[in-house]
């Protein structure tokens, strides 16, 4: 096989596989994306030299924000925390808000359940944290809940690259209660009080 940077797989069942397009590429690897990825993380991913990436990620900003002559797209590419990640553009944020609201009113499991309450009480969060509490994988739920509007990112450890989370109004709005202060106290729920919580933020 091919060391070539141009593709990540040069042949597939020994049938030549065309070069690979890097800028679609790494629309695919993005849209599945948890965490914004560093450009190092990417070329690795993708086997293309960093300054490629680079230069595929400028056009790519620029063609979602139209400057290419084509539309202004719903969502944008963004850097945050040295990473890099598509989000939907803030105009719209609104407009998904309903849709996630009024479109897709399942009820949340006792996974998100579970890790909506440890992200109520210990927030601002970060995935690895809650994880860590709940003793399984937390993706997917994070995921879930952030499309329901019910947390939001706080902020990016400038050190890490960890994303931690808060929970919004609507959050307060569900429970029919003003403030987080309202919620009822955790310590009697718990063993001693503290197992699981301490020292994790």
């Amino acid at each position: 096989m091919s060391n070539s940077s141009a593709s990540v797989v040069d042949e597939v069942d020994g049938v030549p596989r065309p070069p690979m397009d890097l800028e679609r590429a790494l629309e695919a690897v993005l849209m599945v994306a948890d965490e914004p990825l560093p450009l190092v993380s990417l070329a690795t991913a993708l086997g293309s030299p960093i300054a490629a990436v680079r230069q595929s990620i400028e056009r790519l900003v620029a063609d979602y924000d139209g400057e290419s002559g084509g539309p202004t797209r719903g969502f944008e590419l963004r850097e945050v925390g040295g990473g890099w990640r598509i989000y939907v553009r803030p105009a719209y944020d609104d407009v998904v808000k309903e849709f996630v609201l009024t479109q897709n009113p399942t009820k949340l499991s006792q996974a998100a359940l579970e890790t909506l309450a440890v992200i109520a009480y210990k927030q601002p969060i970060s995935r690895g944290s809650v994880a860590a509490i709940r003793a399984v994988n937390v993706d997917s739920v994070v995921r879930t809940l952030l499309g329901r509007g019910l947390i939001q990112e706080a902020y990016t450890d400038s050190e890490t690259g960890a994303i931690h989370y808060e929970t919004t109004p609507l959050l307060l709005t569900s429970l029919g209660i003003n403030s987080l202060d309202e919620l009822p106290p955790i310590s009697p729920l718990l063993v001693d009080g503290r197992d699981g919580f301490d020292d994790l933020s």
